[in-house]
Protein backbone atom coordinates (compact mmCIF):
# COMPACT_ATOMS: atom_id res chain seq x y z
CA UNK A 1 0.00 0.00 0.00
CA UNK A 2 1.17 3.11 -0.34
CA UNK A 3 0.99 5.95 2.17
CA UNK A 4 1.99 9.67 2.57
CA UNK A 5 4.50 10.34 5.31
CA UNK A 6 4.94 13.72 5.16
CA UNK A 7 4.03 16.95 4.38
CA UNK A 8 6.28 20.06 3.21
CA UNK A 9 5.34 23.53 3.20
CA UNK A 10 7.15 25.98 1.07
CA UNK A 11 7.06 29.17 -0.19
CA UNK A 12 7.91 29.66 -4.19
CA UNK A 13 9.44 32.41 -4.70
CA UNK A 14 10.51 33.63 -8.17
CA UNK A 15 13.66 35.46 -6.90
CA UNK A 16 14.71 32.16 -4.98
CA UNK A 17 15.00 30.55 -8.08
CA UNK A 18 16.99 33.06 -9.67
CA UNK A 19 19.45 33.38 -6.80
CA UNK A 20 20.00 29.57 -7.01
CA UNK A 21 20.52 30.11 -10.82
CA UNK A 22 22.83 32.87 -10.63
CA UNK A 23 24.66 31.07 -7.85
CA UNK A 24 23.71 33.63 -5.15
CA UNK A 25 22.65 31.85 -2.61
CA UNK A 26 25.33 32.41 -0.42
CA UNK A 27 25.33 36.40 -0.95
CA UNK A 28 24.95 38.40 2.14
CA UNK A 29 21.19 39.21 1.23
CA UNK A 30 19.64 35.60 0.26
CA UNK A 31 22.16 33.28 2.79
CA UNK A 32 19.55 34.11 5.43
CA UNK A 33 16.70 32.73 3.60
CA UNK A 34 18.49 29.37 2.16
CA UNK A 35 19.50 28.83 5.34
CA UNK A 36 16.45 27.63 6.74
CA UNK A 37 16.35 24.61 3.77
CA UNK A 38 19.50 22.75 4.80
CA UNK A 39 18.00 20.76 7.53
CA UNK A 40 15.08 19.64 5.15
CA UNK A 41 17.95 18.86 2.36
CA UNK A 42 20.09 16.45 4.31
CA UNK A 43 16.59 14.86 6.10
CA UNK A 44 15.25 14.19 2.13
CA UNK A 45 18.49 13.06 1.11
CA UNK A 46 19.36 10.86 3.77
CA UNK A 47 16.12 9.79 5.70
CA UNK A 48 13.10 10.67 3.79
CA UNK A 49 13.78 9.72 0.59
CA UNK A 50 10.39 9.59 -1.34
CA UNK A 51 9.26 8.03 -4.00
CA UNK A 52 6.76 10.45 -5.38
CA UNK A 53 5.76 14.10 -4.55
CA UNK A 54 2.54 15.60 -5.08
CA UNK A 55 3.18 18.67 -5.67
CA UNK A 56 0.40 21.41 -4.86
CA UNK A 57 0.81 24.89 -6.81
CA UNK A 58 -0.55 27.16 -8.74
CA UNK A 59 0.61 28.34 -12.53
CA UNK A 60 1.46 31.95 -13.63
CA UNK A 61 -0.28 31.90 -16.74
CA UNK A 62 2.41 29.38 -18.04
CA UNK A 63 0.42 26.50 -18.77
CA UNK A 64 -2.98 28.00 -17.98
CA UNK A 65 -4.08 31.55 -19.19
CA UNK A 66 -8.09 33.19 -19.38
CA UNK A 67 -9.03 30.81 -21.61
CA UNK A 68 -9.07 28.37 -18.81
CA UNK A 69 -8.88 27.84 -15.63
CA UNK A 70 -9.35 24.71 -13.96
CA UNK A 71 -9.91 25.45 -9.73
CA UNK A 72 -7.96 21.80 -9.16
CA UNK A 73 -5.54 20.53 -11.85
CA UNK A 74 -4.02 17.34 -11.77
CA UNK A 75 -0.82 15.83 -14.02
CA UNK A 76 -1.24 12.50 -15.12
CA UNK A 77 1.67 12.74 -18.22
CA UNK A 78 5.09 11.10 -18.54
CA UNK A 79 7.17 13.94 -17.86
CA UNK A 80 6.48 18.16 -18.11
CA UNK A 81 9.12 20.38 -18.81
CA UNK A 82 10.22 23.34 -17.18
CA UNK A 83 8.44 26.36 -18.69
CA UNK A 84 9.68 29.37 -20.13
CA UNK A 85 8.54 32.57 -18.51
CA UNK A 86 9.59 35.09 -20.54
CA UNK A 87 13.58 34.53 -19.72
CA UNK A 88 14.63 31.23 -20.74
CA UNK A 89 12.93 28.02 -19.14
CA UNK A 90 15.13 27.28 -15.63
CA UNK A 91 18.13 25.46 -15.84
CA UNK A 92 16.56 22.46 -14.13
CA UNK A 93 16.01 18.76 -15.03
CA UNK A 94 13.06 17.89 -16.80
CA UNK A 95 9.84 16.88 -14.18
CA UNK A 96 9.47 12.93 -14.07
CA UNK A 97 5.94 12.01 -13.48
CA UNK A 98 4.25 9.05 -11.90
CA UNK A 99 0.85 8.53 -14.98
CA UNK A 100 -0.19 5.08 -12.49
CA UNK A 101 -0.54 6.96 -9.48
CA UNK A 102 -1.52 10.25 -10.95
CA UNK A 103 -4.55 8.71 -12.59
CA UNK A 104 -6.09 6.44 -9.72
CA UNK A 105 -5.93 9.55 -7.68
CA UNK A 106 -7.43 11.24 -10.36
CA UNK A 107 -10.04 8.30 -10.50
CA UNK A 108 -10.58 8.15 -7.07
CA UNK A 109 -11.31 11.84 -6.43
CA UNK A 110 -13.65 12.63 -9.07
CA UNK A 111 -15.35 8.99 -8.04
CA UNK A 112 -15.72 11.23 -4.69
CA UNK A 113 -16.83 14.74 -6.15
CA UNK A 114 -14.40 16.36 -6.72
CA UNK A 115 -14.46 17.73 -10.44
CA UNK A 116 -10.72 17.75 -11.31
CA UNK A 117 -9.35 18.96 -14.60
CA UNK A 118 -6.57 16.04 -16.06
CA UNK A 119 -4.07 17.47 -17.84
CA UNK A 120 -1.74 15.07 -20.10
CA UNK A 121 0.70 17.69 -21.21
CA UNK A 122 2.23 20.95 -19.78
CA UNK A 123 5.12 22.99 -19.17
CA UNK A 124 5.60 23.51 -15.19
CA UNK A 125 7.01 27.18 -14.12
CA UNK A 126 8.77 28.43 -10.89
CA UNK A 127 5.88 27.21 -8.70
CA UNK A 128 6.21 23.73 -9.34
CA UNK A 129 10.67 23.76 -9.98
CA UNK A 130 11.36 26.47 -7.25
CA UNK A 131 10.12 24.09 -4.35
CA UNK A 132 12.49 21.48 -6.18
CA UNK A 133 15.10 23.39 -6.52
CA UNK A 134 15.11 24.34 -2.86
CA UNK A 135 14.72 21.34 -1.36
CA UNK A 136 16.53 18.82 -3.95
CA UNK A 137 19.22 21.15 -4.46
CA UNK A 138 21.28 21.41 -7.86
CA UNK A 139 20.53 17.79 -9.60
CA UNK A 140 21.12 16.11 -12.39
CA UNK A 141 17.49 14.58 -12.23
CA UNK A 142 15.14 14.84 -9.14
CA UNK A 143 15.29 11.94 -7.06
CA UNK A 144 11.69 11.33 -7.21
CA UNK A 145 8.63 11.26 -9.28
CA UNK A 146 6.41 14.30 -9.31
CA UNK A 147 2.86 14.62 -9.11
CA UNK A 148 1.78 18.71 -10.06
CA UNK A 149 -1.51 19.41 -8.65
CA UNK A 150 -2.58 22.65 -9.86
CA UNK A 151 -4.79 25.32 -8.34
CA UNK A 152 -6.37 28.39 -8.95
CA UNK A 153 -5.15 30.90 -7.03
CA UNK A 154 -4.77 33.70 -9.26
CA UNK A 155 -8.16 34.61 -10.76
CA UNK A 156 -11.35 35.22 -8.34
CA UNK A 157 -12.91 33.25 -7.19
CA UNK A 158 -10.22 30.46 -5.79
CA UNK A 159 -11.43 27.67 -3.90
CA UNK A 160 -11.87 28.29 -0.15
CA UNK A 161 -9.30 26.45 2.91
CA UNK A 162 -12.18 24.11 3.61
CA UNK A 163 -12.77 23.11 0.31
CA UNK A 164 -8.86 22.50 -0.33
CA UNK A 165 -8.24 20.99 2.83
CA UNK A 166 -11.25 18.01 1.94
CA UNK A 167 -8.98 17.68 -0.96
CA UNK A 168 -6.37 16.58 0.75
CA UNK A 169 -8.34 14.41 2.68
CA UNK A 170 -9.79 12.93 -0.45
CA UNK A 171 -6.41 12.58 -1.70
CA UNK A 172 -4.69 10.55 1.30
CA UNK A 173 -7.84 8.46 1.03
CA UNK A 174 -6.73 7.83 -2.55
CA UNK A 175 -2.71 7.16 -2.29
CA UNK A 176 -3.67 4.86 1.01
CA UNK A 177 -6.01 2.62 -1.92
CA UNK A 178 -3.21 2.44 -4.52
CA UNK A 179 -1.40 -1.20 -4.14
CA UNK A 180 2.00 -0.19 -4.97
CA UNK A 181 4.00 0.22 -1.81
CA UNK A 182 5.25 3.88 -2.43
CA UNK A 183 6.35 6.12 0.20
CA UNK A 184 4.72 9.89 -0.59
CA UNK A 185 5.25 13.03 0.17
CA UNK A 186 2.83 16.12 -0.20
CA UNK A 187 4.13 19.53 -0.69
CA UNK A 188 2.08 22.55 -0.38
CA UNK A 189 3.74 25.30 -1.52
CA UNK A 190 3.24 29.28 -2.35
CA UNK A 191 2.87 32.20 0.24
CA UNK A 192 3.48 33.51 2.80
CA UNK A 193 2.12 37.11 2.79
CA UNK A 194 2.72 39.21 0.04
CA UNK A 195 1.15 41.59 -2.29
CA UNK A 196 2.57 42.76 -5.53
CA UNK A 197 0.87 45.60 -6.51
CA UNK A 198 -0.83 48.47 -5.73
CA UNK A 199 -1.21 50.74 -2.31
CA UNK A 200 -0.16 47.67 -0.68
CA UNK A 201 2.90 46.24 -2.42
CA UNK A 202 5.46 44.80 -0.44
CA UNK A 203 2.83 44.00 2.62
CA UNK A 204 3.87 41.28 4.41
CA UNK A 205 2.56 40.44 8.08
CA UNK A 206 4.81 38.36 10.38
CA UNK A 207 2.70 38.32 13.03
CA UNK A 208 -0.54 36.43 10.73
CA UNK A 209 2.01 34.42 8.61
CA UNK A 210 3.38 32.27 12.16
CA UNK A 211 -0.02 31.93 13.63
CA UNK A 212 -0.54 30.05 10.36
CA UNK A 213 2.36 28.08 10.55
CA UNK A 214 1.33 26.85 14.29
CA UNK A 215 -1.84 25.76 13.26
CA UNK A 216 -0.71 23.35 10.50
CA UNK A 217 0.58 21.36 13.77
CA UNK A 218 -1.71 19.33 15.91
CA UNK A 219 -5.07 18.70 15.67
CA UNK A 220 -6.82 21.66 15.04
CA UNK A 221 -8.33 22.40 11.75
CA UNK A 222 -9.52 26.06 12.36
CA UNK A 223 -7.41 27.37 9.35
CA UNK A 224 -10.02 25.46 7.13
CA UNK A 225 -12.25 28.32 7.93
CA UNK A 226 -10.48 31.55 7.36
CA UNK A 227 -12.55 33.21 4.72
CA UNK A 228 -10.91 34.79 1.68
CA UNK A 229 -11.65 38.38 2.70
CA UNK A 230 -9.09 37.42 5.65
CA UNK A 231 -6.40 36.47 3.88
CA UNK A 232 -6.87 39.59 1.20
CA UNK A 233 -6.98 41.79 4.76
CA UNK A 234 -4.15 40.37 6.56
CA UNK A 235 -1.54 38.79 3.51
CA UNK A 236 -1.99 40.90 0.88
CA UNK A 237 -3.53 40.57 -2.91
CA UNK A 238 -1.05 36.97 -3.02
CA UNK A 239 -1.40 35.87 -0.12
CA UNK A 240 -4.34 33.73 -0.46
CA UNK A 241 -1.59 31.39 -2.07
CA UNK A 242 -1.40 29.95 1.39
CA UNK A 243 -4.90 28.18 0.89
CA UNK A 244 -2.77 25.47 -1.09
CA UNK A 245 -0.99 24.26 2.13
CA UNK A 246 -4.31 23.03 3.26
CA UNK A 247 -4.51 20.27 0.60
CA UNK A 248 -1.12 19.69 2.13
CA UNK A 249 -2.61 19.42 5.54
CA UNK A 250 -5.47 17.77 4.68
CA UNK A 251 -3.87 15.35 3.74
CA UNK A 252 -1.86 14.16 6.65
CA UNK A 253 -4.53 13.25 8.50
CA UNK A 254 -5.71 14.03 12.00
CA UNK A 255 -2.61 15.13 14.02
CA UNK A 256 0.94 16.19 12.93
CA UNK A 257 4.10 16.44 14.35
CA UNK A 258 6.55 19.28 13.33
CA UNK A 259 10.11 18.55 12.38
CA UNK A 260 11.74 21.73 11.15
CA UNK A 261 10.27 25.15 10.48
CA UNK A 262 11.82 28.29 9.45
CA UNK A 263 10.35 31.76 8.58
CA UNK A 264 12.57 34.49 6.71
CA UNK A 265 11.59 38.12 5.76
CA UNK A 266 12.51 39.66 3.23
CA UNK A 267 13.10 37.91 0.12
CA UNK A 268 12.67 40.24 -2.61
CA UNK A 269 9.44 42.12 -1.63
CA UNK A 270 8.01 38.45 0.21
CA UNK A 271 8.12 36.53 3.18
CA UNK A 272 9.79 33.03 3.07
CA UNK A 273 8.07 30.41 4.99
CA UNK A 274 8.90 26.63 4.86
CA UNK A 275 7.97 23.69 7.23
CA UNK A 276 8.10 19.89 7.40
CA UNK A 277 5.62 17.75 9.25
CA UNK A 278 4.99 14.16 9.52
CA UNK A 279 1.65 12.79 10.33
CA UNK A 280 1.26 11.27 13.83
CA UNK A 281 -0.92 7.80 14.21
Amino acid sequence: MARITAGVATSHIPALGAAMDLGKTQEDYWKPAFAGYEWTKKWEAEQAKPDVVILVYNDHASAFDMKIIPTFAIGCGEEYKPADEGWGPRPVPVVKGHADLAWHIAQSLILDEFDMTVINEMDVDHGLTVPLSLIFGDAEQWPCRVIPLAVNVVTYPPPSGNRCWALGEGIKKAVESFPEDLNVQIWGTGGMSHQLQGARAGLINKEWDNMFLDGLVGDTDKLRYIPHIEYLRETGSEGIEMVMWLIMRGALGKTTRCLHRHYHVPASNTAVGHMVLEPVE
